[in-house]
């Protein structure tokens, strides 16, 4: 295992993606962050932290619970209203793109403002035409390999590369 990202380069990470995502969406009053669970919840609440010091948003967050390998059914911790809204979908890792493409299914039965995708650690290889948003660290990697983001409590305390 190689470590690609200790607690401190992924916490100044997401500061800088907090920042990122208030300059794109300057006028906006109302954002909702969703989390696809579990690490991905957990870094959805870090960046909500963030942008409630730096910001003015009013922010729903909520996490997605789906089946990474059978995506089809995507279930929402709470109902939010997503129309005229920009929602942010934030997971830890993409590797084909299936998981947030499949994420942003209960959206799409409405009419939201915008929807962005964040993710800490980009693999360069995809099988899905997902591009995120908001991405941590690009890195490029065999189809043999994989990334793991370890979180503790509320804390992202870094990803491995194996």
């Amino acid at each position: 295992m190689v470590l690609i990202l200790s607690q401190k380069a992924a916490a100044q990470k997401m500061l800088r993606i907090g920042y990122e995502i208030l300059e794109n969406n300057m006028d906006e009053k109302e954002l909702i962050i969703a989390g696809i669970r579990e690490s991905g919840s957990v870094i959805a609440r870090n960046i909500a932290a963030i942008l409630k010091e730096i910001s003015h948003f009013q922010l729903d967050i909520i996490t997605l619970q789906l089946d990474k390998k059978m995506p089809t059914d995507v279930v929402m911790s709470k109902p939010v209203n997503p129309e005229n809204k920009v929602i942010i979908v934030v997971d830890d890792v993409t590797n084909s793109g299936k998981t947030l493409l499949y994420a942003l299914k209960p959206f799409l039965n409405y009419h939201p403002k915008k929807i962005q995708t964040m993710v800490l650690v980009e693999r360069t290889h995809k099988a899905f035409p997902v591009k995120p948003d908001y991405t941590g660290l690009s890195v490029a990697t065999t189809l043999q390999e994989h990334i793991h983001v370890e979180t503790s409590g509320e804390l992202v305390t870094g990803a491995w590369l194996t």
